[in-house]
């Protein structure tokens, strides 16, 4: 029963330590458990220019998300038509606020 208790204890401690509004998707790289600050490609094409740049972010706070950092959105607030490449950034502090910023470039 002490067992029991112990690692019904530690898996509770893991779930509250690791948040409920940590990243997903396919923007999820290398993740920090108490910080992280990442970066990273998520598509390039064979369109060269990349005259415009759009941005859309959406943030989580304790179980709270909201947002919309769909490559849709980014490509609407840049005006942009062609996408050239999009990129991520990902800020999250102990997976209990965690903001994803997508940046498309193109034309």
């Amino acid at each position: 029963m002490r067992k029991l208790i112990g690692c019904a204890s530690v898996g509770a401690l893991a779930m509250l330590l690791t948040g409920c509004v940590g990243p997903s998707g396919p923007l999820v790289g290398a993740m920090g458990g108490i910080y992280a600050n990442v970066s990273g490609p998520v598509l390039a094409t064979s369109n060269s220019g990349a005259s415009k740049v759009g941005e859309a972010s959406s943030t989580g706070f304790i179980c709270v998300a909201m947002g919309d950092s769909s490559i849709k959105a980014a490509c609407a607030n840049g005006g942009i038509t062609k996408i050239s490449y999009v990129d991520y950034h990902v800020t999250s502090v102990l997976n209990l606020y965690v903001k994803t910023t997508v940046t498309v470039y193109g034309e």
